[in-house]
This record gives C-alpha cells, structure tokens and sequence, in this order.
C-alpha cells in the first residue's frame, strides 16, 4: 500500500513529524524484575511502518510478537506479551522509554522470557539509545486523534481519556494511596512526552513498593535477587535502605508506566489522559478501549476511500465463483500482513431461500467461509505463495456473537499470525455496524492452483 493510502487512515497535516528509530543497534544487559533470569536485548532499527516487535531469539525458531494490546495477557505488576507458549514479561519501561523517546519503528531481541530491570526505572533503556541516536525516516508519524472521550472506572480507581487540540498525549495522574498516605503522600503530576523532557523529568523514576508488597513477592519466589538498595522499598519511614530521587517519585513512575502501557496501542494518541490510582489493569483496558474507537474511524475512512481490489480483480486469485465467493472488494492491505474486505448480504442470497423462509438470517458456516476465502486472499498476496492457493485445514476459537441478515455489510478483517509456502495461519473477524458478528482462528494448507 502507498503512503498516500496510509495517510488516509490518521489525521495529518504538512507540519506532521517524521516517523524514528535508532540509529544503529542498542546493545542492553541485565536481570529482569520477576524473574531473576539474565537477558540481552538489542534493540534493532526498523523500516517505517514496522512499528515496535518484541522478538525471542532463544526460542527455535525464534518468535515475535507485536507490541500491542491485543497479545498481553494478565499479569499482576506488570505488563506481559504472549503468542501461542512464547512470552515477554515486564514490557512496560522499554515501551515508556520508546514511546517518550517518540521512537515509532523498532525490532527488539531479546535472549530471556524478560526485559531486564535496571534499577526498576527506565534509565536502562533511555541512556544507551540517547548514546546511540535516534534518525528521522521518509514517511509521516502516524498519530491517533481521539474523537470521543473514555472513562473507565473500578474499585475506587478511575482512568480517562479524553479529546485534546494539544499535540501528544497529556498525561495528568493523580497518586492517592490512602490509609498509607503517611508513607506516599497525595502526589499529582502533569507530563506531556512531545512538550517535556522524557529522559530527565520521568525516565530516572523507579518501580516502587510498599514494605508488605515487597515481602508477598519474595514468599512467592519472585525478586529475590534484589535488595531495598538496588529498588525502590518503602517502609513506615520512607525508603529503606535509600533515597527518592524526586519527592514525588512515585507519581512519576505512574506516569512512566502509563505512557509504556499507552504504546501498545501500535501508535501516538493525542489525547489528554486523567488518572486517579490506576494501574496497569486499568491501562490496559483503556488501551483496549482507544484501539476499538481507533478501528472504527480507520473503518470508516477506509469505505469511503478504499477501493484496492474489485470482484474481478479479486477472481483473478481466488479460484471461487458464483455463488461461493464471498468476498465482494478488497479495501485496505498492509502487505500480506493485514487486510480488510466486505461481503454486501443481499436477500437475493440463494442461501436466503431455505435458511429461513419468513426469517432469513445467514448461515454461520458460511460468515465462516468468508472469512477463510478473505485470509486466502491475504495469504495470496505473499510474494512466495503467488500460484498457490489456500486450501482450509483447520478451525480453532470460532465464535458467532450476532446474527447477520439481508441489508448488512460483513466487514472481514484477517490478520497473519504466520505464513510458509506450506501453510498459513490467519486470525479473522466478521463485524456488522463495528459490532463483531464472528471470529475465528484458520489454519490453512497451500496447493499448487494446476494440482488442486
């Protein structure tokens, strides 16, 4: 896809910032937080467009995973990645240092399940990738402009986002610890990464616990490597064994953690967030919540403009016909790595006929069948399964939530989770109105089009 079609997607104007990474390779070593294990990361360059992708080099073959919400699963304290058994613990203070460094593109490999720890701030990573620089690349940063404002409230805590003309994201926390105030005092603080300055005002502040926090993980096994001298322990006193390096450090490292969990959703917001002792849960919700306000308006800028690939074109690939192609138009491709079609459900469906006369409502097997033909489609766009087609081998985590019926427009997602001139394996979505109708995981087997 040109960079004029991407362009359409984000709101930017002439005076829009490049998109950055590192200039050359960011060397890193050390132990990670939980546990304990030692690890070495290199922090890659990366073509525009690449984003940030967390890469296991010590698993055979090695793994990646992007770094966005849609691949962190629940940990306690801290922010971890999954895909399939591969996991990268304790993201979240190389994201923060990546996302207020406003480093857009970034490979990063690592030999260990976690990124080390430093001194539980994110100095470890800031310092060597200040050393090393950070370029400009050709195309425009692609920033998220929220539309509608999002709150989300749990259990006395309370994370907002709302709409702001401001550029950046404009972080105000407010840390309030309550009965334990006599140990944290009430702290506010107000960051922005695009008007303030990243590597002295919040990268230095450090992970931080309470004296009873601190000991409920050693009973567990985790942090035994480390002592108050080396983290940040609070007890009845103060810091035991050490010393704050701001006298509202742990507000800052709140913040920190906000704008590392915030990356994951795969680029800059410009909004204003408002935080009232959360954390990570918290964040991660609204992260989840901005990525679906985000889809829906890329979803809408995409049926106005897309228009990558008609029926015809689309049966130049796909071996299927009437009445079994079930992809109308292909309107957006990232590569062979994502793409979105339609599928227009019209009662002149054959299927309407016999399910159900009087109550016509489209069979799930075949919302099913459109969503493999549209990840065969994407499967065909990589360059070395160009003559082969998709053939289905497998179903896995299918889920029909709504009906769909004559009138709707099925917008197909399909996304590559991994592709080999063997086999493919795609995650799909079938949405009506931005409401999602199915999904599934499809594996499929690659034939040669003369043999199948």
């Amino acid at each position: 896809m040109s960079g004029l079609e991407e362009d359409k997607q984000v709101e930017l104007d002439s005076q829009s910032p490049r998109q950055q990474t590192v200039r050359d390779t960011v060397r890193i070593e050390g132990i990670g937080l939980m546990l304990g294990q030692p690890v070495a990361v290199k922090i890659q360059p990366a073509p525009p467009e690449t984003g940030i992708v967390f890469e296991r080099v010590d698993l055979d073959p090695p793994v990646r995973i992007p770094a966005t919400v849609d691949r962190v699963v629940s940990r306690a304290r801290r922010t971890t990645l999954k895909t399939g058994e591969a996991t990268i613990e304790t993201i979240e203070h190389c994201m923060s240092a990546l996302a207020g460094l406003q480093i857009d593109n970034a490979i990063i490999e690592l030999t260990g399940p976690e990124l080390p720890c430093g001194d539980g701030s994110a100095q470890l990573f800031v310092d060597p990738i200040l050393e090393t620089g950070v370029i400009e690349q050709e195309l425009p940063r692609r920033v998220f402009k929220l539309k509608e404002p999002i709150v989300i409230e749990e259990d006395g805590k309370m994370l907002a986002a709302v709409p702001s003309e401001d550029p950046g994201t404009r972080i105000v926390f407010d840390l309030d610890y309550g009965e334990h105030s006599n140990r944290i005092p009430r702290q506010t603080v107000s960051f922005n990464a695009v008007s303030g300055d990243y590597a002295k005002e919040i990268a230095p502040a450090r992970t931080y616990s309470l004296r009873e926090e601190a000991e409920a993980l050693w009973e567990r096994g985790m942090c035994r490597h480390l002592t108050p001298k080396e983290v940040l322990v609070i007890g009845e006193d103060g810091p035991i064994e050490n010393a704050f390096r701001f006298t509202d450090e742990p507000v800052r490292h709140k913040v920190l953690d906000v704008l590392g969990d915030l990356y994951l959703v795969g680029r800059p917001v410009q909004c204003r967030i408002l935080a009232h002792r959360s954390g990570h849960t918290l964040n991660r919700m609204l992260v989840t919540k901005i990525r679906e306000q985000m889809a829906l308006v890329d979803q809408d800028q995409m049926l106005l403009d897309g228009q990558v690939m008609d029926a015809r074109a689309i049966q130049k690939l796909m071996p299927h016909r009437f009445p079994m192609l079930l992809v109308d138009r292909l309107l957006w491709a990232d590569g062979d790595r994502k793409a979105i079609g339609v599928k227009n459900v019209t009662i002149n469906e054959p299927f309407f006929q016999g399910h159900y006369p009087g109550t016509p409502i489209m069979p799930g097997v075949l919302i099913v069948e459109a969503m493999a033909q549209m990840g065969g489609l994407l499967l065909s766009r990589k360059l070395e399964l160009t003559g082969k087609v998709a053939v289905l081998l497998s179903l896995d985590r299918v889920k029909l939530r709504r009906p769909v019926v004559p009138g709707d427009q099925l917008l197909l997602e399909v996304e590559s989770i991994r592709a080999t001139a063997r086999s493919g394996n795609v995650k799909c979505r079938a949405l009506v109105g931005g409401k999602v109708a199915a999904e599934a995981h499809i594996k499929f087997m690659m034939v040669d089009a003369e043999t199948e």
